[in-house]
Order: C-alpha cells, then structure tokens, then sequence
C-alpha cells in the first residue's frame, strides 16, 4: 500500500530529523511508529499523508509517487488523519461532524465505533476526551479512504480509554481492510500493532 524509500527530511536550519528511512505498508494491519518526542514520527506521518515532500527519496502509495500523484489528490482520495487533538468543529454535533467528509453513513461509522445513539445529536464539548477521539476515527472511517494515519491518538486519555482506541483502530485494519499507522511513544499500547518499527532520537532512523 505505502513504499516510504530512502526518505530523508531536513527541516530549515539544516536539522536532520528524518535519515535514509525505508519502510513498507501493507493494508490489513496496524503499524506502530515508536519513540520519544523529536525523533522524527510525526514527521513521517505529514509525509505519508501528503502534507509536506521529503528532502530526499520517495513515498509511493500503490506503485505511485505521490509526488507525481499530487499531494492534494493524495489528501484526498488517500489519506486520512486522526489527531491528538481530535480537530473537530466545536459548534457542531457529533454526526455534523463526521458528516463532513462521509462518503460511508456516518451512523454507521459511529456504530463501529461503539459511540451510541444517545449521543449523535449533542454537541462535540459535551463528549469525555475518548468520546471525542471517537467521532475522530469514524470522520476517518466514514471518509472511506485506504489510509488512516493517526498521530499520538491516545496522548490525551486515560490508560482504559487508550487500549479502546487503539482496538478500534486494530479492528478498522483488520475488519475494513485499511492501512492503519500510529505514531506514539508508548511501547505498551504499541504491544497491540501487528507490526512496531522503533525510531531513533539521535538520527532519525529505523
């Protein structure tokens, strides 16, 4: 699904976060991105998803380069993100929400996610942390997009609410067929990925 080949990143200042990374992706599982903060995690995700270009290598989705893709075709038709933060719309309602980039029913993405009916129409500030986390991942799944890449999606709960999210995003892999890459630094929660690749603080690799 994803080729990351021979990618390295260098932000401004001549900062080497990223150095001669070579992974491969597969549909069907859940990979996790491991390691401290700065080590380059994230920045591999913004990478994956088409937010940014590498200094040097290519990433191809599918046997393209996204590059020649387009990255905005990429965020689009590709790539889905989950955020820590959730980065949902504040005045709206949880279906409004996930409404917004459904392609799937958005009712039907709450459900996999185990986020009731009692809480569909009420307002996203009104949600617990890890319900909020919730309607990220069905806006991700209902968006019907391969790819989920989600960017230290428990940092904000507590250790019960953690372990249920990344089983929802275990599930979206193996039961939907998608492509699911977590970044975190905890190598409990990482336990549950079918596959863990350990990044380095010093320099940027694998």
């Amino acid at each position: 699904m994803i080729e990351v080949k021979d990618v390295s990143y260098t932000y401004s200042g001549n900062r080497n976060v990223l150095e001669h990374v070579t992974l491969n992706f597969q549909k069907g599982k859940l990979y996790a991105i491991l390691g401290a903060s700065g080590c380059g995690k994230t920045t591999l995700l913004s990478l994956i998803g088409g937010l940014d270009n590498p200094t040097e290598g290519n990433i191809l989705c599918e046997g393209k380069d996204i590059r020649e893709y387009g990255l905005s075709k990429h965020r689009q038709e590709q790539a889905a993100f989950i955020f820590q933060g959730y980065n949902l719309i504040e005045y709206m309602t949880v279906k409004e929400n996930v409404e917004l980039t459904a392609k799937l029913s958005p009712e039907e993405s709450l459900t996999k996610v185990n986020l009731g009916k009692e809480f569909w129409n009420r307002n996203v500030l009104k949600l617990s942390g890890g319900q909020q986390q919730r309607v990220a991942i069905a806006r991700a799944i209902a968006s019907d997009k391969p790819i989920l890449l989600a960017d230290e999606p428990t940092g904000n709960l507590d250790e019960e609410s953690a372990r249920e999210i990344v089983e929802l995003l275990k599930k979206s892999a193996h039961e939907e067929g998608r492509c699911v890459i977590m970044v975190t630094h905890s190598s409990e929660l990482a336990e549950h990925a079918d596959e863990i690749f350990n990044f380095n603080y010093n320099d940027g690799t694998v």
